[in-house]
């Protein structure tokens, strides 16, 4: 199906009174502060060390920073709340005075965390339980007038259960649709959708919706992709995630031809390359 971008791409959403425009696609850089992921994370890095990775994303061209401190693997426990605070509120505050007009968002389905990370600097509520985990969420987003990425999930728990849909692009339309007029219904109007690639999906679920991923431009939202170094891509090419980042630039290659807006990564090096070939090329 051909869908003309021109018309349908997303082109800006209010951060704190000003516009963040996606005439380009924007590179979001990963700071994990949980032990328990599939990949990579920063518990065991000085709070130097975290602010020079930032500062290394940015260089690179990295123009969000997302910050999580509990993990959302298949089978992964979250960690309980004051203890999630605890890892991602000091570092918060310390990444926003040191980068004061760097944007970040937080990566948490938990309302008590949100709005913890709002008061300490966060602009950007990245919230992948789709809204079920606690729908209080959605009452801190509407109070601080700020964004919210709003990913496809599954209303049984976060990565516990496997859509079932023999259609699941179809399913993403039908759920975006919805919860977007809800989100607005509520006060809402600043929303990034995300297809929420690896979670409660197959692998051939989430093939299916890289090969309709233009549909999704009829919803008219900025469309963040996070499929960087997952098992869709490593367990398709026999790697492990150590030894997927060929995979996964491969990947990102294909969704910036089809512009998706903003691409959440654990290497901002390689993915400024990517989006530098694009510019090149388009």
């Amino acid at each position: 199906m051909y869908i003309d971008q021109k018309i349908y791409k997303a082109k800006s959403i209010n951060i704190k009174g000003k516009l963040f425009q996606f005439d380009e696609p924007k590179i979001m850089g990963i700071i994990n502060l949980s032990h328990d992921s599939f990949y990579e994370n920063d518990t065991k890095s000085s709070v130097d060390e975290i602010l020079n990775k930032v500062e290394s994303y940015i260089t690179n061209g990295a123009e969000i920073i997302d910050i999580g401190g509990a993990s959302t693997r298949p089978g992964s426990k979250l960690p309980s709340p004051k203890e999630e605070l605890n890892r991602v509120i000091p570092i918060l505050k310390k990444i926003r005075a040191k980068f004061p007009k760097i944007i970040i968002s937080i990566d948490t389905v938990r309302s008590k965390v949100a709005e913890e990370a709002i008061l300490s600097g966060a602009d950007i509520i990245n919230d992948v339980s789709g809204g079920y985990s606690d729908k209080k969420i959605i009452d801190v987003a509407k109070r601080h007038k700020c964004p919210y990425i709003l990913t496809h999930n599954i209303e049984k728990g976060v990565n516990t259960d496997q859509l079932k849909s023999d259609n699941p692009i179809k399913e993403q339309i039908r759920f975006f649709s919805k919860r977007i007029k809800e989100l607005k219904t509520q006060g809402i109007y600043d929303i990034i959708i995300d297809p929420g690639f690896g979670f409660s999906k197959s692998i051939e679920q989430n093939f299916e919706l890289i090969r309709f991923f233009e549909m999704l431009h009829i919803l008219h939202a900025p469309i963040l992709i996070g499929i960087s170094r997952k098992s869709m891509i490593y367990q398709t090419i026999e790697k492990n995630a150590e030894d997927s980042l060929n995979g996964t630039t491969t990947m990102h290659s294909f969704l910036i031809s089809r512009n998706a807006s903003i691409f959440r990564v654990h290497d901002v090096n390689e993915m400024k390359e990517v989006k530098m070939l694009w510019k090149a090329s388009f």
